[in-house]
């Protein structure tokens, strides 16, 4: 298949979903899990839940970089942006995120500085044009985007910008896939993010199959991709074969992208990081390395921020885990909704809350 209109043509479709009740008739419940929200997103956007045997229920995993970033790190951020000098560039989807007492987009209507930017290089230009200013870019991001800050980080360097810096929440998704699955969430397959893999490749999901017998498929994001690899985890899971399988063979190859993988590797070391809902997990962080620490705003930059608050009734953790759905949360739609999100699950374009309010109410 070429097309985009082949990855949605309806008879390819229908043939899949027989090929999947078939396959998975002998199971009496088969729970599958995607940790990327854009396939959360587009499992909404397409109605795949609705089509699927009543037997496989898709769970919505710890896919969203906003989403999993903690209070503290929101905090922190909204405490830059009230120092005169500093002009915040984030990505849109940061400035409704509610932290322990603000958000940006309030403290952007009291006069700080934040700019919404659509690339990290568009905040090294924001630097370059405000030479008297100091420009933190907030580095929010799993694998997918951490290459692309290294590289903006890097062309800092080349051109002696001095007033870039960049606070680092970057994050590592597979260190988070085991965590769920030493917490024993009840998934038996793994639908594995297509654009983190393109980074990273299939490698590093070994452990899954390797050490906890679960089958884990690379899937793309058209309907055709997503049913495509359900069929394949309903096969391995029923065969007793788990294995890690790419099915996005067109973006993901088996080692990943090795130069994108040197330009992270170069600027950023692994450390453990705090993820909302799921505690502290060893080595699934990001931050600068010593080598490049001018460019670190927690090294330039000391702010002092009072002790981070949840707000008690939102169970965005619990979604986040994969425990709950945001259906039973008492706050969905009827105080938590787009225009006023109580926890980031509702305000990120690939949130589970913000999938099911636009797709599944």
């Amino acid at each position: 298949m070429k097309f985009v209109e082949e990855y949605r043509n309806p008879a390819i479709i229908e043939k899949i979903l027989n090929l999947i009740k078939k396959e998975s008739e002998t199971i009496h419940r088969i729970n599958l899990m995607e940790v990327c929200g854009t396939h959360t997103m587009q499992i909404g956007k397409f109605g795949i839940r609705k089509v699927l045997p009543e037997n496989i229920n898709l769970i919505s995993g710890p896919g969203c970089p906003v989403c999993v970033s903690p209070n503290p790190y929101i905090d922190k951020a909204i405490e830059y942006s009230k120092i005169p000098h500093i002009i915040i560039a984030t990505f849109g989807d940061m400035m409704k995120v509610p932290g322990s007492f603000s958000s940006l987009e309030k403290e952007k209507s009291k006069g700080a500085k934040i700019e919404v930017v659509y690339s990290p290089f568009d905040a090294l230009e924001i630097a370059e044009n405000n030479p008297s200013k100091n420009v933190v870019f907030l580095g929010i991001g799993f694998e997918t985007t951490s290459p692309c800050v290294a590289a903006t980080v890097i062309e800092a360097r080349r051109k002696n910008i001095k007033n870039f810096f960049v606070f680092s929440g970057h994050k590592l998704i597979p260190p988070a896939m085991e965590v769920l699955l030493k917490e024993k969430v009840k998934t038996d397959g793994f639908i594995c993010p297509g654009h983190v893999s393109t980074i990273i490749g299939s490698i590093p999901y070994r452990f899954i199959p390797e050490k906890y017998g679960i089958p884990c498929v690379i899937a793309g994001f058209e309907p055709v991709d997503i049913l495509l690899s359900i069929l394949s985890l309903v096969r391995m899971i029923v065969k007793k074969t788990p294995e890690v399988e790419i099915q996005y063979r067109r973006s993901v190859k088996e080692n990943g992208n090795e130069k994108a993988k040197r330009i992270m590797n170069e600027v950023f070391e692994i450390v453990d990081s705090e993820w909302r809902g799921l505690g502290e997990i060893p080595e699934s962080g990001l931050k600068i390395r010593e080598d490049y620490q001018e460019f670190d705003a927690e090294k330039k930059f000391e702010v002092e921020i009072k002790e981070s608050k949840e707000y008690s009734e939102c169970i965005c953790g619990e979604i986040l885990k994969g425990l709950k759905t945001p259906k039973q949360c008492k706050l969905f739609r009827k105080v938590c909704n787009p225009e006023n999100p109580v926890g980031p699950c509702m305000v990120s374009s690939e949130g589970t809350c913000a999938a099911y309010y636009r797709y599944e109410r």
